[in-house]
């Protein structure tokens, strides 16, 4: 860093000091320091946790068990309201050939999410996901924040008790889903039925409280400012150091094709910057995870130098984000490639991050 600006080198001596980044100075780095000096950092972030040459994945399938959703969140093309043609529900007998059709091909995680499909209420996950986990030892990772205070409302139940039961019956981990932009003066403008930035993080209180593990998400570059994803980063670490239950971050950005929000796509170059503070912010969790699902290979074997540690997860299938425009898949040598071409050694891994080759 000798050749930075000195206000970048001065945040670079504080962070090697020991500091935490803050909100000012995450904002100023966003705004003043260039690619390599974020690169830099980051990488320096990422070896203190994981100093050696891996890189993880997992195998794994996701699957959108219906497609109805009354919400109408303005950033997403992936939904259709309750009556519309084009909604579905996929049967049990669907959702079991998925997974059989994973778990041959070595899978051992399932990703499930939806919609709010006014129809589909807490009984019929606790039998579906007893229905999965009675055919297949896999782990299920699913449902969003937003699906399940839906499910607790449908029910009259408290959020945390339909957790344990959702639990009890096989649900193992909660993504992050539904997080988009932690600041309710983003969330208000694109998701204005959606829950607010304390649900959220309650739900993953929630959650982390009976035990489960989650992971955390950003959607960012819709109407959100540098100021609103800092102010998330800063919500999701003030939590983490509460209760040490998330596992790993992924951010990725806003797909307009098809949306009623519109607007452009932000570019490679803003992904980087966003995933080098990410790290940087978010000392407190141990995994960053990269999204080649929406900014294809390339640029995914290229963050493995701002931070990540993690590429994801093998593509049997995604419908939300292709249903923007966006289309990427691989499978696990092709995963596998991606990660030694970029000069790192691939591993498998389990939902929990540990190594299971």
């Amino acid at each position: 860093m000798n050749d930075a600006s000195p206000n970048v080198a001065r945040i670079a001596d504080s962070l090697l000091g020991g500091a935490r980044l803050g909100f000012e100075d995450a904002v100023s780095l966003y705004q003043t320091a260039n690619l390599l000096e974020l690169a830099g950092l980051a990488n320096r972030a990422r070896q203190k946790k994981h100093p050696d040459r891996t890189v993880t994945y997992i195998v794994s399938r996701n699957i959108n068990y219906t497609n109805v959703c009354w919400v109408r969140c303005r950033f997403c093309a992936f939904y259709r309201p309750p009556g519309s043609d084009e909604g579905y529900v996929l049967p049990k007998e669907e959702i079991i050939r998925k997974i059989r059709e994973m778990v041959d091909a070595g899978g051992i995680e399932i990703l499930i999410q939806g919609g709010l499909n006014p129809k589909l209420r807490l009984e019929y996950f606790e039998d579906l996901f007893r229905s999965i986990k009675s055919a297949f030892k896999v782990h299920i990772h699913g449902l969003s924040t937003t699906e399940i205070i839906y499910i607790a409302h449908l029910a009259r139940l408290p959020v945390k008790e339909t957790i344990a039961r959702l639990r009890a019956a096989g649900l193992d981990t909660l993504p992050g889903a539904g997080g988009e932009v932690l600041a309710d003066e983003v969330r208000k403008e694109i998701s204005p039925n959606k829950d607010t930035t304390d649900e959220w993080l309650g739900v993953m209180r929630d959650a982390h409280s009976l035990g489960m593990r989650t992971t955390a998400t950003m959607m960012y570059g819709s109407v959100d400012r540098i100021e609103h994803r800092i102010e998330h980063l800063l919500r999701v670490r003030e939590l983490q150091d509460e209760t040490q239950g998330f596992t790993a971050f992924i951010p990725w950005n806003y797909q307009p094709a098809g949306t009623e929000l519109g607007g452009t796509k932000t570019t490679g170059y803003e992904y980087l910057k966003m995933l080098a503070i990410s790290r940087l912010v978010l000392d407190n969790i141990d995994n960053i995870q990269v999204s080649w699902v929406t900014q294809g290979p390339e640029i995914a074997q290229i963050a493995l130098g701002y931070g990540a540690n993690d590429f994801g997860s093998t593509m049997f299938e995604e419908n939300v984000v292709r249903s923007a425009g966006t289309s990427f898949c691989m499978d696990e040598e092709e995963v596998r490639r991606q990660i030694r071409d970029a000069g790192y050694e691939p591993r498998r891994r389990n939902t929990y991050y540990q190594l299971v080759d």
